[in-house]
């Protein structure tokens, strides 16, 4: 059920690996793991697109030294920006299977 309500937000193939790693999950890490919540990617998307060139999506995503650099340099003077545009979505779908793998251990 967690990968069915889910799965826009993670890799696409990294699903049956989810899929097989969440099944063998006991149930004492089931509280732990409901209250993760994964960032939608269209949303990072979205902000990317309204303030990606002072570094929030980047941020948003841990990547804190990216976000920095992408602040004081503009979003690269606007270039960076418009690719991060292309790539934060897969991005950010890389970002929430890291935390959840993360969180099955």
């Amino acid at each position: 059920m967690f990968i069915a309500t889910n799965g826009q937000n993670y890799p696409e193939e990294q699903l049956p690996f989810l899929r097989e790693k969440l099944a063998a999950t006991d149930d004492s890490k089931w509280a732990m793991i409901s209250t993760l919540q994964p960032k939608n990617p269209i949303t990072m998307l979205i902000i990317s697109i309204i303030a990606g060139s002072l570094g929030i999506d980047r941020f948003m995503l841990g990547e804190t030294g990216l976000g920095v650099l992408k602040l004081v340099t503009g979003g690269g003077c606007g270039i960076w920006s418009i690719v991060d545009w292309f790539l934060i979505q897969n991005k950010t779908k890389e970002f929430n299977y890291n935390k959840l793998v993360a969180y099955l251990g």
